[in-house]
C-alpha cells in the first residue's frame, strides 16, 4: 500500500509540474488541494505531497492552509530560465544533425516550402490592408511542425521532453505574443528565418556544430524579443 501510494504521489507531482510547465497552470493562479484532486482525478494525500515537493522547487507558493498559487518568476529567474531552454534547443539540433534520415530532411523541406508560400500571402494581405490572423496562425501551425519535426530527427524522447519543461513561454503564449508583433510589423522575425533553411542545410552536411550555433543564434534572438513585449 505504502508503495503504491508513493507511485501515485510521483505521478500527481509529475502532472501538477508538466501543467506548470505548459502554461496551462499560470503564474499567480490560485490553487487547492481539492481543485487538484479533482483535476487530476486522485485524492488529497497525493496532490498534498505533490504540493509539498513542488513547494521546495519554487514552483507554487502556500498562501493558506489548503491553498497554493503558482510562482511568480522574477526577471532573473525568466532570463536564467531562458538560458537553459536556449542550450537545450541547442542540443536538441546537435543531435538532430547525427540522427536525421534523408527522408527526415526531406520532410523539413517540404514544410519550409509550405511556411515560404504562406509568408507571401501575409506579407501581401499585410501590404493591402487586409486581415491576416487567420494565415499568421497557419503559417504559425506550420512552423510550429517544423520544429516538432527536428525534434523527432534528434531522436532522443528524453532532451525533448526535458525542453518542454523549461519553455519559458507556453505554446499558447508564445503564440499570442507573436500575433500581437505580427499585427504591427509584417517584417517581425524575418531578419532569423532564412535560419530555418540554414538550418537543415547543417542538418543535411552533419553539421552539428554548426546546427546547434544556428538554432541557439535564433532561439536567443526569438527570445529576446518576446519577453521585450
Amino acid at each position: 500500500m505504502i508503495t503504491r501510494m508513493e507511485t501515485l504521489a510521483d505521478r500527481t507531482y509529475r502532472a501538477v509540474r508538466d501543467a506548470i510547465a505548459a502554461g496551462e497552470l499560470r503564474q499567480g493562479e490560485k490553487v487547492t488541494e481539492r481543485g487538484l484532486a479533482e483535476r487530476f482525478a486522485v485524492s488529497p494525500t497525493p496532490v498534498r505531497e505533490a504540493i509539498r515537493r513542488l513547494e521546495q522547487d519554487g514552483l507554487i507558493e502556500r498562501t493558506g492552509p489548503r491553498t497554493v498559487v503558482v510562482a511568480t518568476m522574477g526577471d532573473g529567474a525568466v532570463q536564467e530560465l531562458a538560458e537553459v531552454e536556449i542550450a537545450l534547443r541547442g542540443l536538441v539540433a546537435r543531435f538532430a544533425a547525427r540522427h536525421a534520415s534523408p527522408g527526415r530532411l526531406d520532410e523539413l523541406d517540404a514544410i519550409l516550402d509550405e511556411a515560404d508560400d504562406l509568408l507571401i500571402v501575409v506579407q501581401k494581405r499585410h501590404a493591402d490592408a487586409q486581415p491576416v490572423d487567420r494565415h499568421v496562425n497557419r503559417l504559425l501551425d506550420t512552423m510550429a511542425r517544423f520544429n516538432d519535426a527536428v525534434n523527432t530527427c534528434a531522436g532522443n524522447p528524453v532532451l525533448v521532453r526535458l525542453l518542454e519543461q523549461t519553455r519559458v513561454f507556453s505554446r499558447d503564449e508564445r503564440r499570442t505574443r507573436l500575433l500581437e508583433h505580427v499585427a504591427t510589423n509584417d517584417r517581425f522575425g524575418l531578419d532569423r528565418y532564412a535560419g530555418h533553411r540554414e538550418l537543415v542545410a547543417a542538418l543535411r552536411a552533419g553539421d552539428a556544430a554548426r546546427a546547434e550555433a544556428i538554432v541557439i543564434d535564433d532561439a536567443r534572438g526569438g527570445l529576446a524579443e518576446l519577453l521585450s513585449s
